[in-house]
């Protein structure tokens, strides 16, 4: 019986040549479609670092911006625009994501910002993502995942034009 093999996105192999341009090193472990952060419980038990969850964020004004956090965070949609300094956030439609990131639901992850080539994203980063030296985020599709050093997020995002912003979204909101 042929095990089926996952497709890889279009810019898969063009994001691991940035990597090793850049001498990030990298590692990526082939598994199930995972489409939240739960349905990857089982998995991430045997992937040593950080895990993480990515949110593809609309304000009232028509501003993008994708949120890369560790999984385990506690991000308040609700009060979110105050931290941030937008209008009252909603999830963006798919359309959108796929328009400006070449991603579908379940596969957003900081990597799909070399998509956006016109910088219409706004980039932010959980602070708390720096806290473990290996972070794992999936390369443009949920059939993989791929470790990186978390030291290494700002300047690959620096790199692709996308300075990242550093929140801390431990405190109270409130």
């Amino acid at each position: 019986m042929n095990a089926q093999i996952p497709q890889k996105h279009a810019q898969e192999d063009l994001l691991f040549q940035r990597l090793d341009q850049l001498d990030i090193v990298h590692h990526t472990q082939e598994h199930r479609a995972i489409f939240t952060v739960e349905d990857g419980i089982d998995l991430k038990a045997g992937m040593i670092g950080g895990h993480t969850k990515n949110l593809f964020l609309k304000d009232k004004a028509g501003t993008y911006v994708l949120i890369s956090a560790l999984s385990s965070t506690v991000i308040r949609l609700n009060q979110l625009h105050k931290r941030i300094g937008t209008k009252r956030l909603s999830f963006g439609k798919p359309e959108a994501l796929k328009e400006l990131l070449d991603v579908v639901p379940g596969s957003v992850t900081v990597f799909s910002v070399l998509n956006d080539a016109t910088g219409s994203v706004r980039l932010i980063l959980d602070k708390a993502l720096f806290d473990h030296e290996d972070v794992w985020f999936h390369p443009m599709r949920n059939t993989a995942s791929t470790r990186i050093k978390s030291e290494e997020l700002l300047r690959f995002a620096q790199d692709i034009d996308h300075p990242a912003e550093v929140i801390d979204f431990s405190g109270d909101l409130t």
